[in-house]
């Protein structure tokens, strides 16, 4: 039988699971958000090992299960001296798991600049870090948005696999109270709801910022925003 009385008594308990839940998706997206952008310019190289070893990397961490990093990350590593507390391995594989995904969303937003703008920054002499800062990311970043914002979702979505490695986020809580109290009606179901109103509240700002920002002319492909993590066409 549900029981309201005792959903309140753990709530508290499963607040502070949701903070860390917010920690590691914070934390693993802003690593998946460099890691990203090293990978997509490591595949524009001029450099075929470099841009081999990129590839690579993002068939790899795209090819195996998230489940197989972390515990790998976090049971085998140690062995070799290699030691981590579990929520920065957590947070650790969060970012190179979502950013091979990134990568690509970062290419195409690169790859999306014209051409001439390149050759227009270069021809007034401005040096890599000016024509960055000042002509390639203010265009290449707005029809990036949309997507990483997706992919932040996602990765919201698959942080309770951290309980895992013994992270006491907010899946990892509501498996405590379950294993302490054997009550398992109240934990869950408000981890569902958690996590499914926080999912909701996401992707309506992620849907505005997509409608503010489709009105600047470069769009990426519509597969990488309904589709981020390329499930279909790994299906297919």
């Amino acid at each position: 039988m549900f029981s309201f009385e005792f959903l309140i008594q753990i709530l508290p308990q499963l607040l502070r699971g949701l903070l860390v839940t917010v920690e590691a998706t914070f934390g693993g997206f802003a690593l998946a958000l460099i890691i990203g952008l090293i990978l997509a310019l490591g595949r524009r190289s001029k450099s075929m090992p470099l841009r081999l070893s990129c590839g690579g990397y993002i068939a790899f961490m795209r090819c195996t299960p998230l489940l197989v990093q972390l515990y790998f990350a976090f049971y085998v590593l140690p062995s070799f001296g290699i030691r981590f507390s579990a929520l920065a391995t957590g947070i650790f594989c969060l970012g190179l798991h979502i950013g091979a995904y990134i990568a690509e969303v970062c290419r195409a937003g690169i790859e999306g600049v014209a051409r001439g703008q390149w050759e227009a920054a270069l021809a007034i002499g401005l040096k890599p870090l000016p024509l960055w800062l000042k002509v390639i990311l203010p265009q290449a970043v707005p029809p990036m948005i949309p997507p990483l914002g997706n992919y932040l979702i996602g990765l919201f979505k698959e942080t309770p696999l951290l309980a895992a490695i013994t992270v006491v986020d907010l899946f990892g809580a509501a498996n405590n109270v379950a294993g302490l109290t054997y009550r398992y009606n109240e934990p869950y179901t408000a981890v569902t709801v958690i996590l499914l109103s926080v999912s909701l509240m996401a992707a309506y700002f992620v849907r505005k910022l997509e409608r503010s920002f489709s009105t600047r002319g470069m769009k990426l492909p519509r597969s990488l925003i309904n589709d981020p993590l390329n499930i279909r066409s790994e299906q297919g």
